[in-house]
């Protein structure tokens, strides 16, 4: 994502400030994907939960910003995996709680990459 061109060369300051906003925010992302799982096995609350998503993600498409409309995309998208992980037809609900199970996995295991890049952009600055 952000890489640095040379093995010596000395990552500028605004290119570690991106690698670390972008672990910080995969991690969360994970960690909220894994959340938002768990909370829709709970009865009747899963429902409310996917609903509020939903809600958020369509609010962030309405922006005139392509990452605030990027990030509602995939929010509402897992919005949406969360209320069809509540229709109790066993297909839908194995399809959609694998999905989000798969995303929750990718954004973490980018943040911790993420994150890896971070220290080591930071150990090169000092």
């Amino acid at each position: 994502m952000y890489e640095i061109e040379k093995r010596d060369e000395i990552p500028s300051r605004s290119i570690l400030s991106k690698m670390g906003i972008a672990a910080i925010s995969c991690t969360a992302g994970g960690v909220f994907l894994f959340l938002l799982q768990a909370f829709s096995r709970i009865r009747g609350f899963g429902l409310i939960a996917g609903v509020v998503v939903c809600v958020v993600g369509i609010v962030s498409l309405l922006s005139k910003d392509t990452t605030d409309k990027r990030a509602g995309v995939i929010i509402t998208a897992a919005g949406a995996l969360t209320i069809l992980s509540r229709t109790g037809i066993p297909l839908i609900t194995v399809l959609s709680s694998t999905i989000l199970t798969i995303g929750a996995v990718g954004l973490l295991v980018m943040g911790i990459l993420n994150g890896i890049k971070f220290l080591i952009g930071l150990k090169k600055r000092s």
